[in-house]
C-alpha cells in the first residue's frame, strides 16, 4: 500500500497554511471533508456487500463530525458503559459493544444504550445474558479466530497468553443457548489478504457455531480506505461468506482507522531550539501526552515540508514539553533551519490521538478544531485548561 509520504502533496491541499497558520497551537484540526470521502469508500462496501459498517470509538469519537458519518455508516462500536452511551446519545444509530469484563454495575449501563452486548468469554456470558435477553437486546461472543499477522505483540489480540476471545476448544461443549452472534478482531492497519486467512481458521475452528448464529462481526483494523487496499478482495470474502452460511443475516465491520484516515493533523509550534550532540526542537505539543502511539507502536508521524534524516540539510530531533525523558517525537530533516516561533504539522492525527491522549504533568491538551473547505467553515470545538486539569486529578 501507498507510503504515508506519498500522501503528503495531497494532504497539503486539504489542509492548506492558510488555515494550519490561522488555528491556535496546539490543535487537532480535523477535515471534514476527507472524514466524508473515507465514509463515502466505506458506504460503497456496504452497498455492495450487505455488510454493515460501524464507527470504532475507541479510535475516533467526535460527536461534531457524527452527523456527517451517520450519513454513511450504520452505528457505533463501543467498549464500555461512558462510549456506548456517546454512542446512544449523539450518533443515533445502532450502539454495539464489547468489554473484557463487564461489572454488576457496568452491564446494567451497557444493556440501556446498546443493541448489541458482545461478551468475552463463557463464564461472562453465562452470568449476564438472561439480563441482556431480558432486556430485548442481542447477545454476542468473542472468539479468538486462532490466526492474526499483527507484528506489534502490543497489537496482536490473538498472540499465546492473549485476554481476548474464547477458544475453539472451550466452546465445543458450551451452553450457547441465547447466542445471536460471533465476533472476533484480529488485524491492525491491515489488508484483505490478511482477513481472508483470518476467515478460513475463523470457519475452520467455529463452523458448528457460526451455523447456529445470525450474524457474525470481522472486527476491525481494516486499512479500507487508504489506497492499495484490496477493496475487490473484501468483498468477495464478504459475499462468499454469506454465501457458505445462508443462516447468516448480517456482517459488520467495525473500523476506526479507515474512517478518519489522513483526516485530521496536529498543529504545533517551536518553542526553543538547543543544542546536545545534535539540534533539538522543543515543541509545544507531546509525543507522551498528544500523540501516545508515537511511542507505543512505535512509528514515526510525517510533518509537512519534512524528509528523513539526511535528506534535506537541517536535521532537528523534536521533542516535547513534558518532563518525561523519553517525550521524543523523532528526528526529521528541514530544507531551512527551523526558528522559533514555526509551526510544524504532524500528519494523520484524527485517529487514536484525542481519544488516548492525558495531561501528564499539567500539560493542557490540544484544542478542538474542524473545518471544511468546501464551505469556509472553520469552528473550535472545544479549548482545554486548568480546571480540565483539577477536574482529572482532584
Amino acid at each position: 500500500m501507498k507510503d504515508p509520504r506519498e500522501y503528503l502533496p495531497i494532504l497539503e491541499k486539504y489542509f492548506p497554511r492558510a488555515i494550519t497558520d490561522q488555528v491556535e497551537s496546539p490543535s487537532y484540526l480535523i477535515s471534514e471533508d476527507l472524514i466524508e470521502e473515507n465514509c463515502k469508500i466505506l458506504h460503497s462496501i456496504k452497498e455492495r456487500t450487505g455488510a454493515r459498517i460501524l464507527l470504532a470509538l475507541k479510535a475516533f469519537a467526535l460527536p461534531e463530525v457524527f452527523p456527517i458519518i451517520g450519513k454513511y455508516l450504520d452505528g457505533v462500536c463501543a467498549s464500555g458503559p461512558y462510549e456506548a452511551r456517546l454512542g446512544r446519545e449523539e450518533f443515533g444509530k445502532e450502539v454495539h459493544t464489547f468489554s473484557p469484563a463487564y461489572t454488576d454495575e457496568t452491564i446494567k449501563d451497557v444493556i440501556a444504550t446498546s443493541d448489541h452486548v458482545v461478551f468475552n468469554s463463557l463464564n461472562q456470558f453465562y452470568k449476564y445474558r438472561d439480563l441482556v435477553k431480558d432486556a430485548g437486546k442481542e447477545i454476542g461472543l468473542r472468539v479468538n479466530p486462532g490466526y492474526s499477522e499483527v507484528e506489534i505483540p502490543l497489537y496482536d489480540p490473538c498472540q499465546v497468553g492473549s485476554r481476548f476471545g474464547v477458544l475453539s476448544d472451550d466452546i465445543k461443549n458450551a451452553d450457547l443457548e441465547s447466542l445471536d452472534g460471533l465476533h472476533f478482531h484480529a488485524m491492525c492497519q491491515q489488508n484483505a489478504d490478511v482477513l481472508e486467512k483470518i476467515v478460513v481458521s475463523f470457519k475452520k475452528r467455529f463452523d458448528d457455531v457460526i451455523k447456529k448464529v445470525k450474524w457474525v462481526n470481522f472486527g476491525g483494523g481494516h486499512h479500507i480506505t487508504r489506497d492499495g487496499y484490496d477493496r475487490e478482495k473484501l468483498v468477495s470474502i464478504i459475499k462468499n461468506f454469506y454465501s457458505d452460511y445462508p443462516n447468516i443475516q448480517k456482517i459488520y465491520l467495525e473500523p476506526g482507522e479507515a474512517v478518519v484516515f489522513n483526516a485530521g493533523v496536529l498543529v504545533s509550534t517551536v518553542l526553543d531550539i538547543i543544542k546536545n550532540g545534535m539540534e533539538i526542537a522543543i515543541l509545544d505539543t507531546s509525543a507522551e501526552n498528544h500523540m501516545p502511539d508515537v511511542l507505543a507502536m512505535p512509528y514515526r508521524p510525517e510533518i509537512f515540508g519534512s524528509g528523513l534524516v539526511g535528506e534535506n540539510p537541517y536535521t532537528y530531533r523534536l521533542g516535547g514539553v513534558t518532563c518525561l525523558a523519553g517525550d521524543v517525537i523523532g528526528d526529521y530533516s528541514f530544507k531551512n533551519p527551523l526558528k522559533v516561533g514555526d509551526r510544524l504539522v504532524f500528519t494523520d492525527m484524527a485517529l487514536y490521538s484525542f481519544v488516548k491522549n492525558t495531561m501528564f504533568n499539567g500539560i493542557h491538551l490540544p484544542s478542538l478544531v474542524v473545518f471544511n473547505l468546501k464551505n469556509g467553515k472553520l469552528k473550535v470545538v472545544r479549548r482545554f485548561g486548568y480546571h480540565d486539569y483539577k477536574g482529572r486529578v482532584s
